[in-house]
């Protein structure tokens, strides 16, 4: 019975020491990611300190020449400008902070649009140079430039009282343009000055016998009598009170 007992005892306190060496490893493990966790805040620390400095040595010139480039400036206008106008300033600014984020959003929206435009407005380009190109050749500027050469004679050869009476009897002109530019008209003109370049390049008999054998001919009658007849009635237009 004594021998189990002390085999019981040992038994336990074996089991003890397993359980204490248990709970001094689960300890040391706990430490051991307790000091790992802290080692990486402290290199993270260290890291971030680095980076700082780093920004530091790099921003130090930088503010320097800032500074030293906005003493001279304010010094340049220090007569104009105190501290309280500055100070003034930045209030306004602050207060306006809104409207300025709101101006800056529509600077950043009007980029955009300008950005989704430019493309069309370089095809537009594209088009309108193609459409010029075209019209220089087919003699549109040259045509134009002609008639401002046109124009030009045009004004300087009238004056102001040449204008007046132009302006007085612009419908009689323009009703005496449009029946002169009828069909008929424009077509009996043509025919006549074709016939008579064709005829003026002919020999021409102007003997009495030969100018008898034409009036034979019922044409040459019809037209001496509308020849007449065109005449009669511009000598009655002449004798007309207040005709000239």
């Amino acid at each position: 019975m004594e021998t189990e007992r002390v085999y019981r005892d040992g038994t336990d306190a074996l089991g003890d020491t397993q359980a204490a060496l248990a709970e001094l490893h689960r300890k040391l493990d706990m430490l051991t990611a307790q000091v790992g966790y802290l080692s990486e805040q402290a290199q993270a620390a260290e890291r971030e300190r680095q980076s700082r400095a780093e920004l530091m040595h790099d921003l130090t010139p930088v503010l320097n020449d800032t500074f030293r480039l906005a003493v001279e400036q304010l010094a340049e206008v220090q007569d104009d400008v105190q501290l309280p106008d500055l100070v003034r300033l930045l209030k306004r600014l602050a207060r306006n902070r809104r409207n300025i984020e709101r101006l800056l959003d529509q600077l950043e929206s009007l980029a955009d649009l300008a950005d989704s435009v430019t493309p069309i407005g370089d095809q537009a380009f594209a088009r309108a140079a193609d459409v010029l190109a075209e019209l220089e050749r087919k003699g549109y500027f040259a045509f134009l430039k002609g008639g401002l050469r046109i124009l030009d004679n045009v004004v300087t050869s009238f004056g102001e009282e040449d204008v007046k009476q132009l302006g007085d009897n612009i419908v009689l002109i323009l009703r005496t343009v449009k029946e002169m530019t009828q069909p008929e008209v424009m077509n009996f003109l043509r025919n006549t000055v074709t016939l008579t370049e064709q005829e003026a390049s002919e020999p021409v008999d102007i003997s009495y016998r030969a100018l008898l054998a034409q009036m034979r001919d019922p044409n040459v009658r019809r037209g001496l009598a509308l020849t007449m007849r065109m005449l009669s009635n511009v000598g009655a237009q002449a004798a007309a009170p207040g005709a000239g």
